[in-house]
């Protein structure tokens, strides 16, 4: 038996992975003209520099990587060379960073400096991918990694709602009501619901509109190009967690008995939190992305979990508005562990496995909850 070495992404389907990422491209592509529609030029020129760059970093260092045998320097321009080279390149050493030079643009805002672009993308796809050894190899997803490296580095020079055509350069949904649930009733007056799932509302470009992502998401679901396990997971946790939270607050505040102008229900915050951020984006295109995820059905349901748990606890308990992205590369670093743990077992679910969870939610739920009845004043 001769054994032969393969990377990531493993697939146990009839599904080639050139498919797969054309399948991506095709999801992306309605969130990808709505962006520059939108924003105009603002959007256009962060696609344009965010491709470029992945593309030709991607390009380089592969090139070193794969660095033809007995291919001298003086060769390397020469039509011997290129066939060399040509040789160790495919079509997905294309559609990979083209991919994750779309994602790492629509969770950037309109209207960065073309710099910050450059610096995050080069970043994201040469620290997140090609140090790990290029195409399948990487634990990271590469456009999670860049935008949180210029987040936490330029973090003054990404401002949300300056390239919206219908969208005035204010506040996002999330930053109104962070750290005080009471704002809600202003949120909601300056952003309705049918706002946040029409995108009509500051942010990233590739977040905002809730409808297309879900329409993306159900083409990828229908091709089993993406897995639904992982998507459902992060959004099922990070809604359960959502919900007690709404209930707190509501009980708490009790905004009806207030002031009528500004009141609210439970079922709005709810909604508000669900729609708003980059959460349904990451759910769809980021957390089930096949090469940074588990491998096992078990794995993908935890990783996608964790992924949801971490989320809220950024979004109620942490310094920043929004954590889709932060959540995402926390769970890529448990990736590998929850495959490690899983060796040797069948690939299926267990009543102790599901246990396990449902408790870790109970946990965590009552953390968030007792976290927001303080801040509310509740305790």
């Amino acid at each position: 038996m001769k054994l032969v070495a393969q990377s990531a992404p493993y697939i146990r389907k009839p599904v080639s992975v050139k498919r797969m990422m054309l399948d991506v491209l095709l999801a992306l592509m309605p969130v990808v003209l709505f962006a520059c529609i939108q924003n105009g030029w603002s959007g256009i020129y962060v696609f344009l520099i965010s491709t470029a760059t992945m593309l030709i970093a991607e390009w380089l260092c592969h090139m070193f990587i794969k660095w033809p045998k007995g291919l001298k320097w003086k060769q390397l321009f020469s039509k011997t060379g290129f066939l060399k080279i040509k040789q160790q390149y495919s079509i997905n050493n294309i559609l990979a960073p083209l991919i994750s030079a779309w994602i790492y643009a629509l969770i950037m805002p309109a209207g960065c400096n073309g710099y910050v672009v450059f610096i995050g993308a080069f970043f994201g796809i040469f620290i997140g991918k090609m140090i790990f050894g290029g195409l399948g190899s990487n634990i990271f997803n590469p456009a999670a990694t860049g935008r949180v490296f210029v987040g936490v580095c330029f973090g003054s020079k990404l401002v949300y709602g300056q390239g919206g055509v219908d969208v005035s350069a204010s506040g996002t949904p999330l930053a109104i009501v962070k750290g005080d649930l009471g704002m809600l009733g202003k949120a909601l007056n300056e952003y309705s619901l049918l706002d946040l799932f029409l995108g009509q509302v500051p942010g990233s470009m590739g977040e905002v509109c809730s409808i297309l992502i879900l329409v993306g998401g159900l083409y990828l679901f229908i091709r089993r190009s993406a897995d639904l396990r992982a998507f459902l997971s992060m959004i099922g946790s990070f809604a359960i967690i959502t919900l007690v939270v709404s209930i707190t607050a509501y009980f708490i505040i009790n905004p009806s008995s207030t002031n009528l102008e500004n009141s609210w229900n439970i079922f709005d915050l709810f909604m508000f939190e669900m729609l708003s951020g980059g959460l349904l984006f990451g759910a769809v295109f980021m957390i089930t992305d096949p090469v940074t995820s588990p491998t096992t059905k078990f794995g993908r349901i935890a990783f996608g979990t964790m992924a949801g748990i971490i989320t809220a606890l950024i979004r109620y308990c942490g310094a920043y508005p929004e954590g889709v992205a932060f959540s995402i590369l926390i769970a890529n670093m448990f990736a590998p562990t929850l495959d490690y743990l899983m060796r040797g077992r069948k690939n299926s679910y267990s009543w102790k496995q599901l246990l396990g969870l449902a408790i870790s939610m109970i946990v965590i739920c009552l953390i968030v909850g007792f976290s927001v009845a303080s801040q509310l004043g509740g305790l």
